[in-house]
């Protein structure tokens, strides 16, 4: 099966922080996410969060939550793959 993830993250990031279409495909790994998009302020964090753990079938401990997994689009694209491969 292949990892669908990066797809996956990029739509979550699009209907959750209302980003323009297509937006998202142009991520890199060193995008920048929280401090860079205005749209991801802490607010919408929380309700990321909670997309990932729906649409991604994975639990995040408040524990794994930490500046550096919203830093750059690799950064959360690692995170979710890993929680994903333990779920």
């Amino acid at each position: 099966m292949s990892d669908d993830t990066d797809l996956l993250l990029r739509r979550i990031l699009t209907d959750v922080l209302g980003l323009k279409q297509n937006q998202a495909s142009d991520f890199t790994e060193d995008t920048g996410l929280f401090g860079h998009l205005p749209e991801l302020d802490s607010m919408a964090v929380a309700g990321l969060l909670t997309e990932l753990e729906d649409r991604l079938d994975i639990v995040i401990d408040d524990d794994e939550i930490d500046g550096e997994m919203l830093e750059t689009y690799g950064g959360l694209l690692a995170f979710a793959k890993a929680k994903r491969k333990t779920a």
